[in-house]
C-alpha cells in the first residue's frame, strides 16, 4: 500500500516544481519530501521535532503570494478544516506563515485516494455501502459546523490502510458559520461574499445543478455529489459525462444516469433508490441532510444483517417434531426485514424536517457567562466581559442588534423570576482552578442596585414556587439547598455546578464534579426529601444543565471524551440522545418555554507560558490547546504540564518540557503536581479515579511507584525539600478538607491541620506548611506546636513560591485576565510589586496557574481563554 499525503493527493499532482527541498525549515517543521502540488498548493511529507511525527504541509505555490483570491481561499480552507474534529475528515494540527506564504500542517495518511480504488473497477456492493456511510457520518460533522465541501469527489476521499474513509480538502468550502473572531465575516456569509457571484467552483461530473448555474449553494450540494460518488463506486461509471464541458453541464441539469441494474450490477433495489434520491435535481426533493443518508444506509445495512445471519448460523441441534423451530425463524426473519423496508420507506418519502435555525444575537471580543430569557421570553439579559474589562450586564431586545447596558458590574445573571426579579452573582472568588463563589444579590430588571443575599454561592435558580435554589460552598464542601438553608444534597469530594429547579417543581438538577476545578462528571438530580439519582454517564466535561419546558427531561452540553462537546437531553429514567452536534463548544444557556433555546459558541483553551534562566522573553509551552503548567524545576529550565486537551488520554497526559520550547516529553497518565527536590520523579495522581492516590512517575528508567494505598481522597500535593516526604490536600470519608503530610516509604497519611483547611506549599526548610481557611497561617510538619498566622498573604491569594531563605514568598490573585505577583515579608507582612503576569491580549482571559522559582527569576503561568458569540436557536427538539 502506498503512502499518500492529503490534501491534495498525488494523483492530481500538476506544475510539480517545488520551492522547498529536503532539509529546509518551515517554522519548526523540517521538510523531508515533496510529495506533489494540487491547484491550491504544494505538499511535502515533513517531520515535526517537538511531537517526534511525520505531519503532511500544504503551502501556496511559488508567485501565488500576490494572488488575492487563491490566499483568500487558502486561508479559508484552513479555518474550515480547522473547525473539524471527526474520524472521517483529515485532521488539521497547525496553521502558520512564513516569508508571507500560508501553510497547513495536517496528519499523514497511509493508503490511497478512492479514485486509485476505482481504476481496477467498481467496488462490491457492501464495501461501497461501508465507505458511503463513513462518507455520510464526516459530511454530517461538517455541515454541523455550517461548513459545506462543495468539491465532492473521488479524488478527495482517501482510504487508509485500515479501512477508514478521510474526506479531504475543504479548500473550497463555503462557511455559513465561520470561525469566532473571524474578522469581517457574518454568519451570513455567502458564495457572493466569498468567491464572487457566478463563480463555478467544484469539479465537472460531480457539480449539483445549482452549482452548474451559478446559484447560491448548501449542504444540499453535497449530498449531490455524494450521490454522484456512490454511483460511481457501485457501476465503475461516472453518473454524468460528455465530450465537452457544456455536454457536461448539460447533462447534469436535464438527464438521469442510467438505471445501476442496467449497468450490469447486482444492486439492491433500495440503496438504487438512495442514489437517485441523492441525484434528484431539485435540492427540495433530494434527502434534506447528510445525517438522513446515513440513516438511510445504517437501515439498509439492518435489513441485510438478519438475512445473513439466518442463513450462515449453523442449526441448533433438535428433537422430533423435526424442523418446527423454522417457521418461526423465518417468520421472525421476514418480520424484521419488513419492519425495516417500512422504516426506510417512511424516512425516504417524510417531508424534510426542517433544520435548526441559528440566528447570531453577539459579534464582539467577549466572554459571554450567562444569559437568560426575560419574563416576556424575548428580551435577553446576558453577562459578558469585553476585553480588558469586568463581566457586565446588558440587556437585548426582539430584533436589536445594539445591546443595552444595564449597569450593573461585575455581575453573573443566574435565574429571572416571572415578576422580573433577578438572582446575580457578584464579586467571585477563586478556591482552585477554575472553581469560583460569590456573593448572592437579588435585583430587578430596570438595574437597580442588587441587594445581597449570601455568600460562597456557585449557582442559583428561582424555583416555580418563587423560592431559592443554591449550590453552596460551606466548610470545605458543596452542597444543593433548596430552598436556602435545606440542604438537599453534598458533595463529598467534588464540586456541584449548574444547579436547576424542574419547571413542574419537586426535581433539582445539577452538575456534579469528582474533582475540584475538573469539569468531568454527572448529571445528577434530588427532589425534595434528599433522594438523588445519577441521570447520565459520566462526562468528560459538562458545561451546562437545564431542564426542557415540559420537565420530562434534562438538557446539557458535555463532552462524552477529551473536548468534542454536544447538547444532549437525558429523560428522568436515564435514557439519553443527542438533541443536536454543535459546533466549537457550545453552552446552553436557557430554554424558553416555546423551546426556543439561547446557545453559546466558546472558543475554550488553556494556553502555557514560561520565561526560563536567561531567557529575555516568555515562550509559548502549549502541547495541544488545554495545557497546565503547575510547576517549574528550581533552575528555571524545565516545566511540568498537564495536558488535558482532545488528543489526551481518559486520566489526561503528564509532560516535561524545556523552558526553551525544545519537543515535549511525555512522561506518564494522569496530572502532576511537583518535580522531586533530585529532579528524578514527578508526583503525581490519576485525578478520576476516587479516592485517588498519589503516585511517583520516573524522568528516566524505571517503573511509575504508587504511594499511597488508603481510603483518603486528594486533591493537590507537593514534594517536601528533604525528598522522602510529601504534603497534600485530602479528604477522608465522613471529614472535611485538611493538610496531610506523609513519607513516601510508609503509604499513609498523617493530619498536621485542622478540618476546613487546605494547603500544598512548605516553606524553604521544609519544616512548616502553608494552610488557608479563613485566613492563613503555618502549620508544623511534625504536627507539634500551634499555627502561626502569616501577615501580609490573603485567604484568596496563590504563593507562587517561596524563597530559599525562607524569609518572604511571592503571592497573587489569581482567576483575572492578569495578576498582580507581590513580594511578601513573612515576618512583617510588608508587600511590595514584584512582577505582573498574563497575556498581551487580554479578550476571554484567567490565569489558572502559576509558579515561579526560589529566585524569582523564571516562572511559568496558565492562562484560560474563552472567546464567545451568543445564539438564538429555534428548531431542537
Amino acid at each position: 500500500m502506498r503512502r499518500a499525503i492529503q490534501p491534495h493527493p498525488q494523483s492530481s499532482i500538476i506544475s510539480p516544481q517545488m520551492p522547498l527541498g529536503p532539509g529546509s525549515k518551515l517554522g519548526p517543521y523540517e521538510i523531508l519530501a515533496a510529495l506533489g502540488a494540487g491547484g491550491m498548493g504544494e505538499v511535502y511529507r515533513a517531520r515535526d521535532p517537538r511531537l517526534g511525527r511525520d505531519v503532511a504541509i500544504k503551502v501556496l505555490p511559488a508567485g501565488s503570494a500576490g494572488d488575492s483570491e487563491r490566499m483568500r481561499r487558502f486561508e479559508q480552507e484552513a479555518r474550515a478544516t480547522a473547525a473539524l474534529s471527526h474520524p472521517n475528515i483529515l485532521a488539521v494540527f497547525d496553521i502558520g506563515s512564513q516569508d508571507n506564504s500560508p501553510y497547513i500542517v495536517s496528519e499523514l495518511l497511509e493508503g490511497e485516494t478512492l479514485r486509485a480504488r476505482l481504476i481496477s473497477g467498481p467496488l462490491p456492493v457492501r464495501k461501497a455501502v461501508d465507505y458511503a456511510l463513513q462518507t455520510a457520518r464526516g459530511l454530517t460533522a461538517a455541515h454541523n459546523h455550517g461548513i459545506f465541501h462543495r468539491d465532492l469527489k473521488p479524488e478527495n476521499l482517501f482510504i487508509t490502510r485500515d479501512g477508514h474513509v478521510k474526506i479531504l480538502d475543504f479548500g473550497l468550502a463555503k462557511l455559513t458559520m465561520p470561525e469566532l473572531g473571524a474578522p469581517g465575516l457574518s454568519a451570513e456569509a455567502t458564495l457572493d461574499s466569498v468567491t464572487g457571484r457566478g463563480a463555478l467552483l467544484g469539479t465537472l461530473g460531480y457539480m449539483s445543478p445549482e452549482q452548474c448555474r451559478g446559484a447560491a449553494v448548501d449542504a444540499r450540494s453535497d449530498l449531490f455529489s455524494f450521490g454522484a460518488v456512490l454511483y460511481e463506486m457501485l457501476s465503475g461509471r461516472r453518473a454524468f459525462r460528455g465530450d465537452t464541458t457544456a455536454d457536461t453541464i448539460g447533462s447534469i441539469l436535464k438527464e438521469e444516469p442510467p438505471d445501476l441494474s442496467a449497468t450490469g450490477r447486482d444492486v439492491p433495489p433500495l440503496l438504487e433508490r438512495i442514489v437517485h434520491h441523492c441525484l434528484e435535481k431539485d435540492p427540495a426533493d433530494r434527502f434534506q441532510s447528510a445525517r438522513d443518508i446515513a440513516f438511510a444506509l445504517e437501515a439498509l445495512s439492518s435489513i441485510s444483517s438478519p438475512a445473513a445471519s439466518a442463513t450462515s448460523s449453523p442449526a441448533p441441534a433438535v428433537t422430533k417434531p423435526g424442523k418446527s423451530w423454522l417457521v418461526p425463524a423465518l417468520l421472525g426473519v421476514i418480520g424484521i426485514l419488513v419492519a425495516a423496508v417500512a422504516l426506510l420507506f417512511v424516512r425516504l418519502n417524510a417531508p424534510p424536517a426542517e433544520p435548526p435555525s441559528y440566528r447570531q444575537l453577539t459579534f464582539g471580543r467577549e466572554f459571554i457567562s450567562s444569559a437568560r430569557f426575560a419574563p416576556d421570553q424575548r428580551t435577553i439579559i446576558y453577562s459578558s466581559a469585553h476585553i480588558g474589562m469586568q463581566t457586565e450586564l446588558f440587556s437585548l431586545a426582539p430584533d436589536s442588534h445594539a445591546p443595552v447596558s444595564l449597569g450593573l458590574k461585575d455581575a453573573d445573571i443566574e435565574s429571572i423570576s416571572p415578576t422580573g426579579e433577578m438572582l446575580l452573582i457578584q464579586k467571585r472568588r477563586e478556591l482552585g482552578r477554575n472553581v469560583k463563589v460569590g456573593l448572592l444579590a437579588r435585583a430587578p430588571l430596570s438595574g437597580a442596585a442588587p441587594h445581597p443575599m449570601m455568600s460562597d454561592v456557585v449557582d442559583a435558580d428561582w424555583g416555580p414556587d418563587n423560592q431559592i435554589a443554591v449550590a453552596h460552598y460551606v466548610d470545605g464542601h458543596f452542597r444543593i439547598e433548596y430552598p436556602i438553608g435545606h440542604v438537599l444534597y453534598e458533595s463529598a469530594t467534588g464540586w456541584l455546578t449548574n444547579v436547576r429547579v424542574s419547571p413542574r417543581g419537586g426535581w433539582v438538577a445539577f452538575a456534579e464534579h469528582s474533582t475540584l476545578g475538573d469539569s468531568a462528571g454527572n448529571v445528577v438530580m434530588v427532589d425534595s426529601s434528599g433522594r438523588n439519582r445519577t441521570l447520565s454517564p459520566r462526562q468528560s466535561a459538562i458545561e451546562a444543565v437545564n431542564w426542557a419546558p415540559s420537565g420530562k427531561e434534562v438538557w446539557f452540553t458535555s463532552a462524552e471524551e477529551s473536548t468534542k462537546f454536544q447538547l444532549w437531553a437525558v429523560d428522568l429514567s436515564g435514557h439519553t440522545r443527542v438533541v443536536d452536534r454543535i459546533p466549537a463548544t457550545p453552552t446552553l444557556y436557557d430554554i424558553a418555554r416555546d423551546g426556543r433555546v439561547l446557545l453559546g459558541q466558546n472558543i475554550f483553551r488553556i494556553l502555557a507560558y514560561v520565561r526560563g534562566i536567561g531567557q529575555d522573553r516568555e515562550q509559548d509551552v502549549t502541547i495541544q490547546n488545554w495545557s497546565d503548567a503547575s510547576a517549574i524545576s528550581p533552575d528555571g529550565r524545565q516545566v511540568l504540564l498537564n495536558e488535558e486537551g482532545a488528543n489526551s488520554g481518559a486520566d489526561y497526559d503528564v509532560y516535561v518540557r524545556a523552558s526553551d520550547g525544545a519537543a515535549p516529553e511525555r512522561v506518564g497518565d494522569g496530572v502532576g503536581y511537583d518535580f522531586s527536590p533530585d529532579m528524578k520523579w514527578v508526583l503525581s495522581s490519576l485525578i478520576l479515579h476516587i479516592p485517588r492516590q498519589l503516585f511517583l512517575i520516573p524522568l528516566g528508567p524505571g517503573e511509575t511507584k504508587q504511594i499511597t494505598h488508603d481510603s483518603i481522597d486528594r486533591s493537590y500535593a507537593r514534594c517536601l525539600p528533604d525528598g522522602k516526604n510529601v504534603v497534600f490536600s485530602g479528604t477522608e470519608p465522613g471529614h472535611k478538607s485538611r493538610i496531610y503530610v506523609q513519607a513516601i516509604d510508609s503509604g499513609t497519611g498523617r493530619p498536621i491541620s485542622p478540618e476546613g483547611v487546605s494547603g500544598f506549599v512548605p516553606t524553604a526548610d521544609g519544616k512548616f506548611v502553608f494552610g488557608f481557611s479563613d485566613s492563613v497561617a503555618l502549620y508544623p510538619v511534625d504536627g507539634q506546636g500551634a499555627p502561626r498566622l502569616v501577615p501580609g498573604i490573603h485567604p484568596d491569594e496563590a504563593i507562587f513560591s517561596v524563597s530559599r531563605d525562607g524569609r518572604s514568598a511571592l503571592v497573587g490573585v489569581l482567576g483575572s485576565y492578569s495578576a498582580d505577583v507581590m513580594r511578601v515579608d513573612l515576618a512583617t507582612g510588608r508587600r511590595e510589586l514584584f512582577k505582573k503576569i498574563g497575556p498581551s491580549d487580554p479578550a476571554g482571559v484567567d490565569l489558572v496557574d502559576a509558579a515561579f522559582t526560589p529566585d524569582g527569576k523564571s516562572y511559568a503561568y496558565s492562562y484560560f481563554n474563552a472567546l464567545s458569540q451568543l445564539y438564538l436557536v429555534e428548531g431542537l427538539g
